[in-house]
């Protein structure tokens, strides 16, 4: 559908922008489109939404923008098991564990396996995101009362938060909440509308329940077509906090982070790939590659992120389809045979490392 023009004059909004800010020409925008949907006639029920969303959300980014240098990890799993239950006890030790590599934890604030996450983490390392139910989802103990616990009326609103805030994401055994979390995550990144992260899904040894789960997904979605087989790329299954936090960390060994500039996909990487490492590279990946490979510096698009300056750039001329072999060749980034030295910044995991500023 063509974008409408904003129902009023740019001018006329400069008043209530002042003083002047960076990003006054998107709030401009925001402003307009409130005063589009007022001049469209919505309805009351559709500006009530739409007003519950964007204050939620507001106080939300006000809640976590203190925290945008440290590294989270996003936790889910059933909030109906005891706190003796293994999957709970997994989910306490490898909160305790994730923290002292610099990473705070994230649940959706409710008991089970996610207040053990937050007992694990504790309190000064946690943040709970909650959802308003009429039964079982009121904070657990670990979270309740602390400026670090957001409360949403609807679940779209609060699943924006739980993936926009995560370098990770673990998933532990739970019902229709977990699977939901889990398939929307996997949909996000099978489409490339969230950065890679790693997604791992948890249990403790001699639990099947996640590979029962695989099975279906492997002889019904990708032996049916319905997905590729590289799509089973972006997620691992694991059984024990030190397999789950070496993954992570694996994750962010050499690569940083990504952003596209012009439509090209560009990887910040914590230190430069040799040539030759390139070329394998291409050779290994030319399914995905519509061009080569370039090391270069920052773009002068990225100047809204100083801070990163320093990190090399991998040119990535990806098709944009293949994100399971995206997700491929970024662990094959991570393999790269380099020194790599801690830097302010860095994702790398270590207990004393300045954690990075999302750009």
């Amino acid at each position: 559908m063509k974008r409408r023009p904003p129902p009023v004059p740019d001018g006329s909004l400069d008043a209530l922008l002042q003083p002047p800010q960076p990003n006054d020409k998107i709030a401009r925008d925001l402003l307009a489109t409130v005063l589009g949907l007022r001049a469209d006639g919505a309805s009351r029920a559709e500006l009530k939404l739409l007003a519950s969303a964007l204050r939620e959300w507001r106080d939300a980014f006000r809640v976590f923008r203190p925290y945008t240098k440290r590294r989270k990890v996003t936790v889910f799993g059933s909030a109906r098991v005891a706190p003796s239950d293994p999957s709970a006890e997994l989910a306490r030790r490898f909160a305790a564990s994730i923290v002292q590599h610099g990473f705070m934890v994230i649940t959706g604030a409710g008991d089970g396996v996610m207040g053990a996450a937050q007992r694990g983490a504790g309190r000064e390392n946690s943040f709970g995101i909650n959802i308003r139910l009429p039964f079982e989802q009121a904070p657990n103990a670990e979270i309740r009362g602390d400026e670090k616990l957001v409360t949403f009326k609807y679940f779209f609103s609060r699943k924006l938060m739980f993936v926009k805030e995560a370098d990770a994401i673990v998933l532990f055994p739970g019902g229709f909440g977990t699977l939901d979390e889990g398939f929307e995550v996997l949909t996000l990144l099978q489409t490339g509308k969230t950065d890679p992260a790693p997604l791992l899904l948890m249990a403790p040894p001699g639990d099947e329940y996640w590979r029962f789960w695989e099975k279906y997904v492997r002889n019904e979605l990708s032996a049916g077509g319905m997905i590729s087989p590289d799509d089973l790329y972006l997620f691992r299954i694991v059984s024990s906090e030190q397999d789950a936090v070496e993954e992570i960390c694996k994750f962010y060994r050499v690569y940083h982070s990504c952003r596209y500039v012009d439509g090209v996909l560009v990887l910040r990487l914590q230190a430069a790939l040799p040539p030759p490492y390139l070329e394998r590279l291409e050779r290994s990946f030319a399914d995905i590659l519509q061009g080569k490979l370039e090391m270069r510096g920052p773009f002068p698009e990225e100047s809204d992120v100083p801070e990163l300056e320093a990190f090399p750039r991998l040119v990535v001329p990806f098709n944009r389809r293949s994100y399971g072999r995206l997700r491929q060749f970024i662990d094959a980034v991570n393999l790269a045979p380099l020194e790599v030295a801690a830097r302010p910044g860095s994702r790398e995991c270590a207990p004393d490392l300045a954690p990075r500023t999302r750009g």
